[in-house]
């Protein structure tokens, strides 16, 4: 009986903290659905209009920046690095001295030469001043003759060889890192600085076969690159490649372009506007009105309800090219249709709204 009474109790107990919290929920029910029931504020927002602008028609690409003459300056033949004459990140000019490899053995080498050459030349003249009172025979004069041409060209050789210990800059540019210190035995072929011609300067890309009709030698190219990027370089279309790729299907494309500032160096990744000679007139927003979503760009037109309040719609829109912000809109929106300019993420389709003026304030009536 004792049990039996007691597990009433616990039941009773139950029924009562069950039913103040079902009283409590139901209670805070009623407290929203009242406020959701009240008119919201209308949210302010600033905005701002489509417009028609004339823009060039553009092909967008990516490519690389390269050098117009740019090589590691190495070595043709062996030896010790007597002198070196520049400094890293210097300019040069065609034909100034970069390094001198220790040469006494080619200097004695040519004066041998020199030497035998000599020698050889007196003969020569000994035997052409016999040679017409029949002294000498023919083929002796011949023979004389033979050797002074060879040892002229064994002094030739020998100044050659000479030469090669003097390594010259091959054309005007940049140098980048010394790779090579004095006193340094180098072989053949040791790459000893890089050089780059900086200006002018190359941009290489590639285009789909498709667009091949759409370029032309002369055609004006815009390049932005990472490293500037409030920056743009302007050049032209100065070669376009003979032959498609027959696995991309592609066409090399090369442009020339201004670097009086040395910004752009080679290997850079660059994108790269193709300009054609021609305008159109296409509808604008601002980029940052765009909320650009998987499913579909879409902007927040502002229209009017039937009490006449302002409301947001849901536009949705497909986009084309961005330029200096501002975003193409090939559908969906037509010039002087009223958007809002910021703030999508606070707003939903329907909701009122108030305008504010340029300076933050409500606009007025």
């Amino acid at each position: 009986m004792r049990t039996a009474s007691r597990f009433i109790i616990v039941l009773i107990f139950l029924g009562v903290v069950l039913g103040g919290i079902f009283g409590y929920k139901f209670y805070q029910f009623g407290q929203m659905e009242k406020q959701l029931s009240q008119p919201q504020p209308p949210a302010k927002i600033s905005v701002t209009q489509a417009s028609e602008e004339s823009w060039q028609p553009a092909i967008k690409a990516v490519g690389s920046i390269e050098a117009i003459n740019g090589i590691e300056v190495a070595n043709e033949v062996p030896g010790v690095v007597e002198t070196i004459n520049f400094e890293s990140g210097d300019t040069v000019s065609k034909g100034d001295v970069l390094i001198r490899l220790d040469a006494a053995i080619d200097e004695a080498a040519l004066r041998t030469r020199r030497a035998e050459a000599q020698l050889a030349a007196q003969e020569f003249k000994r035997v052409s001043d016999l040679l017409p009172r029949r002294a000498v025979s023919q083929s002796q004069y011949d023979e004389a003759k033979a050797n002074y041409d060879a040892a002229r060209a064994r002094v030739n050789e020998a100044e050659a060889q000479l030469n090669k210990k003097v390594i010259r800059a091959p054309f005007d540019g940049t140098l980048g890192i010394r790779m090579v210190d004095q006193g340094e035995y180098i072989a053949t072929g040791t790459p000893i600085v890089e050089i780059n011609m900086l200006n002018p300067i190359y941009v290489d890309y590639t285009l789909s076969e498709k667009s091949l009709p759409e370029v032309e030698n002369g055609y004006p190219v815009s390049v932005t690159v990472a490293a500037v990027p409030e920056h743009t370089f302007n050049g032209e279309v100065s070669a376009i490649n003979t032959s498609v790729n027959p696995e991309s299907r592609t066409v090399r494309i090369r442009a020339t372009l201004d670097n009086q500032d040395n910004l752009l160096r080679p290997g850079m990744f660059a994108t790269i506007q193709t300009g054609q000679p021609r305008e159109n007139t296409v509808v604008t927003v601002p980029r940052t009105a765009i909320s650009y979503n998987t499913y579909g760009d879409f902007v927040f037109l502002v229209a009017e309800n039937d009490n006449g309040e302002q409301i947001v719609k849901r536009q949705t829109i497909t986009t084309g090219e961005v330029r200096d912000g501002r975003a193409e809109v090939t559908s969906g929106l037509k010039a002087g249709d009223t958007i809002v300019a910021k703030g999508l993420l606070r707003l939903r389709a329907g909701q009122r709204v108030e305008i504010l003026d340029e300076s933050g304030q409500e606009a007025s009536e």
